[in-house]
């Protein structure tokens, strides 16, 4: 008996040490996975929902272009304000120097979004060149691109600037800023963000005053 009992004392103490160690493995293993950490945050989905994050916020930015054109556009201050979302529509102002007329309007379709540019005088009139944008025909990771639509195709030849008929613009996040741009054949343009360093919010936009 004393021979057994030696032999079962011996098995006993292996299995004690035995269930030590898976324990302890239990335990590790639950570490490395991060145990008592937040869960880091779901990367956006897409560029609607990445713009959604900085509701309330305004960034500086500049135009990206050596193009003529667009000389009055390089000595201003431009700052885009995430001024106003919701589930279906984020209302984006985009503010040149002192000029408060223009606001980017993005909202959900039933096949992707839409990019609307909402241009008012500053007693809040529509400018005569309003409304036109277009449906996305690129939905990329962060970054929609928006051919231009009928209605803004007829306004563009109505109003003398058929070229402009050609547009697809773009709007993209990506490396810490926000770019948005505009593409025809012989036109690019492009303003670029800082989407690192919030600005202080600027007035409401003309036609929008709180």
């Amino acid at each position: 008996m004393s021979g057994t009992s030696g032999k079962m004392s011996g098995v006993s103490g292996k299995l004690t040490l035995a269930g030590i160690a898976v324990a302890t493995s239990t335990v590790l293993a639950a570490c490395s996975m991060g145990g008592g950490q937040e869960p880091e945050a779901a990367a956006p989905a897409d560029l609607f929902e990445a713009l959604t994050a900085y509701c309330g916020q305004a960034f500086a930015g500049r135009v990206d272009s050596e193009d003529p054109r667009d000389a009055d556009w390089v000595g201003q201050t431009l700052v885009m304000h995430v001024r106003e979302c919701s589930d279906d529509e984020i209302r984006i102002p985009l503010h040149v120097g002192e000029d408060r007329s223009r606001t980017w309007v993005v909202t959900r379709t039933e096949d992707g979004y839409r990019l609307k540019h909402d241009h008012r005088h500053e007693d809040g009139s529509e400018y005569v060149l309003t409304q036109y944008g277009g449906d996305s025909a690129l939905v990329e990771g962060l970054r929609i691109e928006f051919p231009a639509d009928e209605f803004s195709r007829d306004l563009f030849v109505a109003e003398g600037i058929p070229d402009s008929a050609q547009n697809t613009w773009m709007m993209e996040i990506g490396d810490g800023s926000f770019t948005y741009g505009l593409d025809r054949p012989g036109r690019t343009f492009r303003a670029v963000f800082d989407l690192s360093t919030p600005v202080e919010a600027p007035p409401a936009p003309w036609g929008f005053e709180d």
